[in-house]
This record gives structure tokens, sequence and C-alpha cells, in this order.
């Protein structure tokens, strides 16, 4: 197959999968309302916050008796402040098959040392068994895997009555996916992943059984960041506002606009609609190709919004690792130079292929002009590449 430089390029270029592309028709006049030069403690900080708190909170359809608050670190501070608290309480079953969720498994493991820890793998592009999942035990799962384009298949994977508590991490999940929040514990996500949010903020949803839990105390000293309770039980103040320390008045700002858009498009419905239109497109596109696939054999199983390819031409699998991993780089920055396209490397430590993100900020219409691109790049590295 030979191919020619197109000549359309995307009209929003950018394809990363965190910081996420903003919302169409965005532009950093959005931001004029920020608080600047205020404190987040005051009234009209706390007021902001708790805005973005409630607005989260009605969209993404959380039960009223749930707490919803906004922590330090992006999902990771997320996620690693609930290990921390609860981790060692009972045994834990944790899900590791792409590298978000591997690292869960590693810290589990390799910081906190968990004595009575099952670790069920799966490599890329595929799901661990989720039949050999102990729901009597706390459970830890990635319910899409950023890096791997692999999701949990549906709501009924996790049985409604489970004795553990449910830890899922939902960075690229929220607000793309049905999350099952009678089957759910404990949720995470940040305003970079889907909503195209600014990075360094993240947000956790506990139930009541999760807040019960916490209030059980941690077996370990937690660092301030991490610390979710006092002696007095939940600090509730958190859940109103009252961030654990400062946060960004500029990317409160931010995450409000997102959110304000996402509401007047149509709420979850309209943006799990986007998402999935963008994967529509890919989809065909990748069926006809000769050259690439999904990194997830299973249709079930894939992500709308991490949309990771391999390549699978003969002259690429003859190649060494380090130099499929060149071949993406050279591949990559053709595109990248052309301004066709930006961030399509997969995730470093995953196999060598491509990652579109496919969230609901993205525009059908610039994948679709991306994907000519993509069968002319990988033209120019065989020629640059095959022996």
């Amino acid at each position: 197959m030979s191919c020619s430089k197109p000549s359309i390029r995307p009209a929003r270029p950018f394809f990363s999968s965190g910081p996420c592309v903003k919302r169409p028709g965005w532009s950093p006049e959005v931001l004029k309302e920020a608080l600047l030069g205020r404190s987040h403690r005051a009234p009209e900080g706390r007021a902001k916050l708790k805005e973005v708190i409630t607005r989260s909170k009605s969209l993404l359809a959380i039960p009223e008796e749930w707490r919803v608050g906004i922590v330090p670190a992006s999902d990771t501070g997320a996620v690693e402040m609930i290990l921390w608290a609860l981790g060692g309480q009972r045994g834990v079953d944790v899900l590791s098959f792409e590298s978000f969720s591997g690292t869960w498994a590693k810290d589990l493991k390799d910081e906190l040392k968990l004595e009575d820890l099952r670790v069920l793998s799966a490599p890329y592009g595929q799901l661990p068994d989720l039949a050999q999942v102990n729901w009597s035990r706390d459970v830890v799962l990635t319910w899409n895997g950023t890096t791997s384009g692999v999701c949990i298949p549906n709501s009924e994977s996790i049985p409604a009555q489970h004795d553990g508590v449910v830890i899922c991490d939902a960075t690229s999940a929220a607000f793309a996916m049905d999350l099952p929040w009678d089957r759910l514990d404990i949720v995470t996500w940040s305003w970079q992943k889907a909503l195209g949010g600014e990075a360094a903020h993240g947000m956790v949803a506990l139930s009541p059984r999760a807040v019960e839990r916490l209030e059980q105390g941690a077996v370990r000293p937690l660092p301030k960041i991490f610390r979710l309770t006092n002696k007095k039980g939940l600090i509730e103040a958190i859940f109103e506002g009252d961030t654990i320390n400062t946060p960004s008045m500029l990317c409160v700002e931010d995450a409000l606009d997102s959110l304000k858009w996402a509401e007047q498009i149509g709420g979850l419905p309209a943006l799990k609609k986007r998402a999935q239109k963008n994967l529509s497109v890919v989809t065909p596109w990748v069926e006809r190709s000769d050259w690439v696939a999904f990194l997830s054999d299973d249709p079930a199983t894939r992500s709308c919004t991490s949309i990771c390819l391999k390549i699978i031409a003969p002259w690429f699998e003859d190649l060494s690792e380090e130099k499929r991993s060149s071949a993406v780089k050279y591949m990559t920055k053709l595109i990248a130079d052309e301004g066709a396209g930006y961030d399509l490397a997969s995730y470093r430590d995953a196999p060598a292929g491509l990652r579109i993100w496919g969230g609901a900020t993205v525009e059908a219409e610039d994948i679709i002009a991306l994907l000519p691109w993509l069968d002319w790049a990988i033209e120019q590295t065989k020629e640059e590449f095959s022996s």
C-alpha cells in the first residue's frame, strides 16, 4: 500500500491521554472569574470548591449519601491515600493489567508490605480472570486501563453484595462510562482525564460503608495529605470544600468550566455518546487495516477513551523491542512535525504502539482527519526501519 501525504489536518490535533484536550470552544477567557490572589478558605473560595463537588456529584449521578471531596496529587494521590489508609485492615485482592494498576499492586506489595495480598495479573490487552476475585476481601481495581485500552466490561462483574470494600480507580472512565455506584465503595478520578482539566487535583467519592471502614483507623501513620479522618471520625469539612492543602483556584475555575460544558451538552449520556462515537470511527479503520489492530482483542473490554493500538505489520514485528520503540517515536514525530497529531505514542511502560485519546472533549471529525496521517506515517516509517 502506498499513501500520499494527506491534505486535511485535524482542527484540534491534540490526542494526549492526560492532560487531555480542552473541551470544544475553550479559551483562556473562560478563566476570567477565577478567584486569584484570594484564600481558598475565604467564603468565595469555599463556594467554588463546593460547586466543583456538587456539580461532579450531580453529573456522575453519585448517590446522595456518598461523600465527594477534592484531594491532593491528582488521581494518583487519591488512590494512594485510600491504599495507605485501608491497606492491611483485611486481605486485599488487586487487579493488575496495565501500568497504573500495576503500580497499585507494587505499592501494596513492596511499600505497604501487606502480608495478606493477592495480585491477579494479566498482560497488556487483557483483563485478569474476574471469577477469581474474592469479594469477601478488599478489592482494588482500575475500571479503565489508560495505558492498555482495556476496561471492566459491565457492572455485573462485581457482586451487588460483598463483604470487603471495592476501591475503584476510575480516572479515565469517569465522565465517559457507566460506573455502578451501587457495587462500588470508593471511586477516584482527576480533572485532567476525560474533562480536559489541569493537573494536580484528584477527587474521591466514599460510600457510607467506606466511611465506616476509614473511621476504624489506619494500621499505619499517615502523612497529612493522606488523612481523611481524625480522632472524631471523618473530616467532614473536606467534603464541603475545605481541601487538605492549598488548591489552585485557576484549576478550580477550569474544572467548573468543563463541568458546566458537560451539563450544557446533555450531561453524562451526552459525554458517553461522544466517547463511543470516537471509538466507532476508529473501529472500521482498524478492521480495514493490514498494519494495525486494537491492543484489546475482546470488543467487550475495549475502551472508548484510551484507544490503544498495536502495530502488526510483519516488518515491525521483526524488529527488536528497542527498534520498535524507535520506530514508533519516528512515526509519531513525523505526524507531530506536520501538525497533524500530538502525543500519539503508547505509554512508556506499555508495548510499543499508538494511543488515541477518545474522551468526550475530542471531536470525532478530528480523529477521522488523523487516521489517514497514521497510514501515511507508517509507510514512511517502514521505509526507514525495514531491512
